[in-house]
């Protein structure tokens, strides 16, 4: 009988045994089950509560069941901490980990790329396309006098702190928060090229202001630094730039194919056949080449360039007066040929 009694006892702790592992497995299976059926990216806007949060999930697609990420998330306590941002749900998440990454914002950046950007509300108009932040809020901020001097630049000079790249981060920037990165990313690039800087003579603001010049001249990498010593060289001797590009910024137009008279006599501090140095600041945001191409201008005599008659794009380099002009004529004579005005 005693030993009857001992295999039930046995047969009990046994029975005990499996539904403690039933029951363990269940719930490691609730909690660390497979959450995300796919790969997806969600978004949660700066305000969101805990419903939009659930909302955004749900459009996804990308969860396996969205009561059953509700119930672990509010026993995780997510409800009460829904932090906006930009995340990515990788097929096979758990519940655990999935909530774990919202709760803690552990978001997925963005890559904002900028280039071949004219203004500054031309500049709000192509990261606006990739952060949260609209483009009005961001070019209200940009075009901001307040928000230029408060970062050390004039309003005419501030486009030229904006140094375009692939950048980095986070979806719900804000403006400033745009704004403060790429200061920190312009000092970070000035830092590796002031000692290169020293050379040319020039501030900061004068060497992104002759890069625009030479970008809008060329964009044959080739040829940059060669027609930077050309500026470099008239700035040296006091000549003034007379560079076409300026004057199409002072009138306010860049597909001027052939700038005439009544072009050059434009009054404006931008307008280089009539005043003398570097204009007021960049008539454009200028490539990294081209900065580095003013950085590392050519050393040569040339003082004057123009476009090749084979309209190419390339142009002939000239150290006379006399040379320049029989190169001139050729390039109007091609133009004329091709009834180009």
């Amino acid at each position: 009988m005693k030993r009857k009694g001992k295999y039930y006892l046995l047969a009990a702790f046994a029975a005990l045994a499996v539904t403690v592992c039933v029951g363990g497995y269940s719930a490691w299976q609730y909690f660390w089950g497979g959450a995300v059926a796919r790969d997806a990216v969600v978004l949660v806007p700066t305000g969101s509560d805990f419903d939009r949060l659930t909302d955004s999930l749900r459009r996804s697609g990308a969860l396996r069941n969205v009561r059953k990420f509700v119930r672990i998330a509010r026993i995780r306590g997510l409800d009460e901490t829904v932090r906006p941002g930009r995340y990515k749900l990788d097929a096979g998440m758990t519940y655990a980990a999935l909530i774990d990454r919202l709760k803690q914002g552990l978001q997925a950046p963005v890559r904002v790329t900028f280039n071949n950007v004219r203004t500054l509300d031309r500049l709000a108009g192509s990261v606006g396309r990739r952060l949260e932040t609209d483009s009005a809020t961001l070019a209200r901020a940009l075009l901001s006098d307040s928000t230029a001097r408060a970062y050390g630049y004039a309003p005419q000079t501030f486009i030229g702190m904006f140094i375009p790249n692939t950048y980095e981060m986070y979806w719900n920037s804000s403006a400033d928060d745009f704004i403060r990165r790429m200061k920190k990313e312009s000092d970070r690039f000035w830092k590796k090229r002031d000692a290169k800087l020293a050379r040319t003579g020039l501030s900061r603001d004068g060497a992104m202001t002759l890069a625009s010049i030479v970008y809008e001249e060329t964009k044959r990498k080739d040829e940059m630094p060669v027609v930077a010593g050309v500026y470099i060289n008239r700035l040296k001797r006091g000549m003034p730039l007379q560079a076409d590009p300026t004057v199409k910024f002072a009138v306010g137009d860049f597909s001027i194919k052939r700038v005439l008279h009544t072009h050059l006599a434009v009054d404006s501090p931008y307008n280089t056949y009539k005043y003398p140095g570097l204009p007021s600041g960049p008539i454009c945001m200028p490539s990294i080449a081209a900065i580095d191409a003013v950085l590392d201008y050519a050393d040569h005599d040339y003082l004057y360039f123009c476009a090749k008659d084979d309209l190419s794009g390339a142009h002939n380099f000239a150290k006379t007066l006399s040379e320049h002009n029989r190169n001139a004529a050729a390039y109007v004579r091609a133009l004329n040929r091709l009834k180009i005005k």
